[in-house]
């Protein structure tokens, strides 16, 4: 069976039938490019061969990349299933259209180690007889309604087989045991006698409850009940070792004829409370009418479903989410037109947000139809499950922000680099001054957006420094005085004993006054806004909203309010971008995603907690930056500066050459006019390539290497490395619209260089050059 011992997940398959398209396209563009060659044929013909053969191998080529994006999507849902069910006690698999095993957690391998075979059908030829026909019948099944399961009574006891289908046409298969053992799952633990009947009146089943009421194990309801059929709802009489016992009786139907009986032992003082001992059931049960009346539901559903009575409930008050109304599923249980498989749906709970799984049978009571509702607790599933989509989608977003940040940052460089060489020719008595002023502070709002989209995307250039959060908050009281008005009040409160944090200033700054307009543009009629600093240390790891704060010191700023609050189900969507519970007009939804990506970038944590009507906390955890590493880097910088040998005085601007490489023209074309400007000879290239090929000339002298960091063919750091060869010691700068540290860390070692983020000015460019001089 595929997957070792640690759970790797395996190679997914080469083959594809997909793939035969794409070999064949190939193939077909190779003879009509190749046959020409051959034969002397009239030159229109051979003309058009040669354009029907190219045109096919671009095909070709677009196949084979829509392909590549395809398995590697499919590659990485697998891997993030696979976390999700690795430590799930039920063996798991997650397979191909074609039952071919993709991954599998322990369980699976725990279970079926003696099984070799890369398909699920192989893996469960020692449970099933034949496996492919069930697996066939389940897996078409989900294809239609999207799940699918099936209990299954085999002669080494019972299997539970459920599927459901995954977004891209894998599916997640769960093999349950439930086989008749002390250690078994399902039933075997549950506290009531519970008893599995064929439709021929064998005995298939009996739980340890059961085992141990009757006192022996019994093959036949005619040698257990005294009189049949079994009257579900009432007091039946079975026969024991012990002699006769009153039993309360209650019949849930299955699939393939079967029926599950639960059997309550009663005395004479019982025999007038039925419902009493049905209350005290430890399983959700609830008893519904065919038109949707609850008729009565036991202590553990009225927990569950967070209600204090029973007057007047409908089963469509208590859930929701089944997709078409209510009655209907219920009427088409009752006639027995409904398939028996569970629904999950989220109870209509204002406190909290609960999924449940819910089994609906038919049952007979006093002579009349009437539907049992088991619950099942599905919050987890659905949660683990919300968080995968939810994973998929902030990726997504994630490298449309990035992606669309990297295109702005060069038109904006484009366009502030030509606005400040045209400001050089305009002095402030120029009637063009004032507009070329607003283009200016424009485009630098513009480059303030997209700071915000990189900074959600976690791909901005950070610039951090050693901070004391107090004197932060010192230096932004004021202006947060002002954004806060005269009805609101803001209170600030320090440890004493407070530790420095390493985070950049300027980012921490744009998080905190976020955080303090929200709690203001919460409290429209006024209140305290309360913004406190603490030092913790935390000696375990705190788990909370499913992420886990590693144990150790930490700096904690708390933002909180009194205003209207976030009703519970809103509260996991407020760090989603452009989310918000503003009217339109009032936000943009990217001031918490924007912070959530700062925080998360300087190696933090932010949790928000709310209470409607009372107000809102966001707290965040900076981690305590460690004194002693800095001691370290200025006595490591103390000899540096000991074994450097005397600098040379810097030149000044203009002596020397640049070599320019930038693919985007109007950024070229700003920055060479920029560098010369000041004197620089400046040599250019559109490509790595082309700065290589101007470099093969042994005479010509080159001092700084100005390079965009992504460019198509090679990029920067690579050319660079190729240039170094024969050049160690020109110095280089290099610039891009991403991040510094997003270009992996093998790009982050090249020596003698610096970044330089786009957008950048023309000042910010000539002094970085100047400063390589150095």
């Amino acid at each position: 069976m595929p997957g070792s011992q640690n759970s790797s997940v395996p190679a997914l398959r080469i083959f594809h039938p997909e793939h035969l398209r794409l070999g064949a396209t190939l193939a077909l563009s190779c003879v009509l490019l190749v046959v020409p060659m051959f034969f002397t044929w009239p030159d229109w013909i051979m003309r058009g061969l040669t354009a029907v053969g190219l045109t096919l191998l671009v095909v070709a080529l677009l196949m084979l990349i829509q392909a590549r994006l395809r398995m590697n999507a499919r590659a990485m849902a697998i891997e993030l299933l696979t976390g999700f069910i690795e430590k799930d006690a039920t063996p798991s698999f997650v397979t191909d259209d074609d039952g071919s095993i993709h991954a599998c957690n322990h369980a699976a391998q725990n279970r079926f180690k003696d099984n070799s075979g890369d398909t699920l059908a192989g893996a469960l030829r020692s449970v099933l007889a034949n496996p492919s026909a069930v697996l066939f019948r389940l897996q078409s099944r989900a294809r239609f309604e999207g799940a699918a399961r099936e209990d299954i009574v085999t002669r080494r006891g019972h299997v539970r087989l459920a599927v459901h289908q995954m977004q891209g046409g894998n599916f997640l298969w769960r093999v349950e045991d439930v086989a008749e053992r002390p250690s078994g799952r399902g039933s075997e633990v549950v506290p009531i006698p519970m008893i599995t009947v064929g439709r021929t009146g064998a005995v298939l089943f009996m739980n340890e409850a059961a085992r141990k009421l009757v006192g022996e194990r019994v093959k036949s309801t005619d040698r257990l009940f005294l009189s049949l059929p079994v009257c579900s709802g009432e007091i039946n009489t079975i026969t024991t070792k012990g002699g006769p016992v009153e039993v309360l009786v209650t019949e849930l139907n299955r699939t393939q004829g079967r029926s599950e009986l639960f059997l309550m032992e009663v005395n004479s003082a019982e025999l007038q409370s039925q419902q009493s001992s049905f209350e005290h059931m430890p399983v959700p049960f609830i008893k519904v009418a065919p038109n949707g009346d609850v008729l009565s539901l036991n202590k553990m559903a009225m927990s569950m479903l967070g209600v204090d009575g029973r007057e007047t409930l409908k089963m469509a008050q208590l859930m929701e989410g089944l997709g078409r109304p209510m009655t209907d599923w219920l009427h088409d249980t009752a006639a027995g037109l409904a398939s028996n498989k569970s629904e999950f749906l989220r109870l209509s709970r204002p406190d909290k947000e609960v999924f449940v799984q819910v089994t609906l049978t038919r049952a007979v009571e006093d002579g009349k139809t009437i539907l049992i509702a088991v619950l099942n607790d599905a919050t987890e599933l659905k949660t683990l499950e919300a968080q995968f989509v939810q994973s998929q989608k902030m990726q997504a977003i994630g490298q449309l922000a990035g992606g669309v940040a990297h295109d702005f940052n060069n038109l904006l460089t484009a366009i502030s680099g030509h606005c400040d060489l045209l400001l050089l020719r305009h002095d402030q008595g120029d009637q063009d001054y004032g507009d070329l002023i607003q283009i200016h502070e424009n485009a630098n709002r513009a480059a303030s957006l997209v700071s915000q989209l990189l900074a959600f995307s976690r791909k901005q250039t950070l610039l951090p420094e050693i901070l004391d959060v107090r004197d932060t908050l010192a230096d932004l009281t004021h202006l947060l005085n002002r954004l806060v008005g005269e009805k609101v009040t803001l209170t600030l409160s320090h440890d004493p004993v407070m530790r420095s944090i390493r985070a950049d200033k300027r980012q921490l700054e744009q998080v905190l006054m976020n955080l303090v307009v929200n709690a203001r543009d919460a409290m429209p009629n006024g209140g305290e806004i309360r913004v406190r600093t603490e030092a913790v240390t935390l000696d375990k790891p705190l788990t909370r909203n499913r992420v886990t704060v590693p144990g150790g010191n930490w700096v904690t700023v708390k933002v909180s309010d009194e205003g209207v609050g976030i009703s519970a189900d809103k509260l996991q969507k407020v760090f989603e971008p452009f989310y918000t519970t503003k009217r339109t007009g009032e936000g943009t939804g990217l001031g918490l995603s924007t912070a959530y990506g700062i925080v998360k970038q300087t190696g933090g944590y932010i949790f928000v907690d709310s209470v409607l009507d009372k107000g809102t906390q966001f707290t965040l955890f900076f981690p305590v930056y460690q004194e002693g590493l800095e001691i370290d880097a200025e006595a490591e910088a103390e000899k540096v500066a000991v074994e450097k040998p005397k600098a040379v005085a810097a030149p000044q601007h203009g002596e020397g050459v640049v070599l320019l490489v930038e693919d985007e023209a109007p950024v070229r074309a700003f920055a060479s006019r920029a560098l010369r400007m000041r004197g620089y000879t400046v040599l250019e290239a559109e490509s790595a390539e082309d700065a290589l090929r101007t470099l093969e000339d042994p005479s010509l002298e080159v001092d700084v290497f100005v390079t965009d960091v992504v460019m198509p063919g090679m990029d920067g750091p690579t050319w660079v490395r190729e240039a170094r060869k024969t050049r160690p010691d020109t110095r280089v700068v290099f610039v891009s619209g991403y991040a510094e540290g997003a270009f992996g860390e093998s790009d982050a070692v090249v020596p003698n260089s610096v970044f330089l983020p786009k957008p950048f000015s023309l000042n910010q460019l000539t002094e970085t050059v100047h400063a390589q001089f150095q």
